[in-house]
């Protein structure tokens, strides 16, 4: 028989009790009981540094992933992933977090003046520069940056629209950003930076068609936006409608398509989008009041967006981010009750950790966050 082999290294007591090693069968593998208790020896807040490795095998396509000790519980909404050394992520009560060395250590704090935020995006681009974006109404929708690794924060921008709310943002390069709200007064909101930040100006909306009543777009993630080459910008909507706009001029003009994609209420719809190239995209999502349901809630596009085909992938519910990983030829998708791996085109559950944010770097490097200060880093194909 088949097994996982779940090996713990604490190095406070590693000269007492070594190497400990469970093994689970291949029931459990699917069950995700390595899952839980990776989960519960990471909440329960072990004092020194620790690693879990989880070597999936059979079943679990050979994945593995290591659970990285945050030094904190807040709950993580955003991460960005620059290299296989540096990592950032972002959370509630105005938390970000930062690695240097691969996830070895990590260091979290507040930024100062922002303790009532939640920081639903982070995008990076060193060890030095990074920028923060808070979701909520009015002017609790801010962008902050800093240049120096954390020690200080910049405030950018704060949404001076009662009315509005900003849910994610995407940059081309450090230079030119852009970010996105929900809509006001009948059309979603845009601004966008070609200085770093400095300035954020707002795009008009008169060349983009108007949102449909109840539509609108998701804070889970920071991932509800994507820009690729030096132009093209795509973002993603639920609720009444699950649309996909588009724009091949940094957001001058926009045209939007229809997925088959779950919606019809508040809680439905797509939640994440990510291109690869300027043709081939995907959008994740479902209902995340109805975690379990399978879907079909994943869709992916040959042609730019302009028309999208469900996945048949299988097992799915309702992810809360996805990402290309094109270093290991693969697909990542990440929920409450699921992680989902397709490569080969065939879809393998590689654990049920409650995760809500992914980001993937070039070299392959993918991290997720979630509650509870949970940080995961998955590996290649073994």
């Amino acid at each position: 028989m088949q097994h996982a082999a779940l090996l713990w290294k604490n190095r406070g007591i590693r000269g007492i009790l070594g190497k400990i090693i469970v093994r689970l069968t291949q029931r459990d593998c699917r069950k995700g009981g390595f899952s839980r208790l990776a989960a519960s020896l990471h909440n329960h807040g072990m004092r020194s540094r620790y690693l879990l490795s989880v070597l999936l095998c059979g079943s679990c396509c050979a994945q593995t992933y290591v659970l990285e000790k945050s030094n904190t519980m807040e709950n993580l909404r955003g991460v960005s992933v620059v290299s296989s050394a540096i990592a950032w992520a972002s959370g509630t009560h105005g938390t970000y977090l930062r690695t240097t060395d691969g996830g070895a250590s990590w260091n979290a704090a507040q930024v100062r003046g922002a303790e009532s935020l939640d920081f639903r995006d982070i995008e990076a681009f060193s060890a030095e520069d990074a920028y923060l974006l808070s979701a909520g109404p009015g002017e609790l929708s801010r962008i902050y940056k800093t240049t120096d690794g954390g020690r200080n924060w910049t405030l950018q921008f704060t949404n001076p629209d009662a009315k509005g709310f900003f849910d994610c943002m995407a940059f081309w390069d450090r230079k030119h950003g852009i970010a996105l709200g929900d809509p006001v007064d009948g059309r979603f909101v845009l601004i966008a930076t070609k200085n770093g930040g400095r300035s954020w100006n707002r795009l008009s909306s008169q060349t983009m068609p108007p949102a449909i009543d109840s539509e609108g777009a998701f804070a889970a993630s920071g991932t509800c936006i994507a820009v690729q080459g030096k132009n093209n910008v795509w973002f993603a909507t639920g609720g009444s409608v699950a649309r996909v706009f588009r724009s091949s001029d940094r957001g001058k003009s926009w045209s939007v398509a229809e997925t088959p994609f779950v919606h019809g209420n508040e809680s439905s719809g797509i939640f994440s989008i990510a291109f690869r190239d300027a043709l081939h995209g995907m959008v994740a999502g479902g209902d995340y009041k109805h975690p379990e349901q399978e879907g079909p809630n994943l869709a992916f596009t040959e042609d730019g967006g302009r028309t999208w085909q469900l996945s048949k992938a299988s097992p799915q519910a309702y992810f809360s981010a996805a990402a290309f990983d094109e270093a290991n030829d693969r697909v990542l998708a990440v929920g409450p009750v699921l992680t989902l791996v397709v490569e080969n085109g065939r879809a393998q559950k590689i654990s049920d950790l409650n995760l809500n944010a992914l980001a993937v770097c070039k070299s392959g490097q993918a991290v997720a966050v979630g509650p509870k200060g949970t940080i995961v880093r998955f590996s290649g194909r073994e």
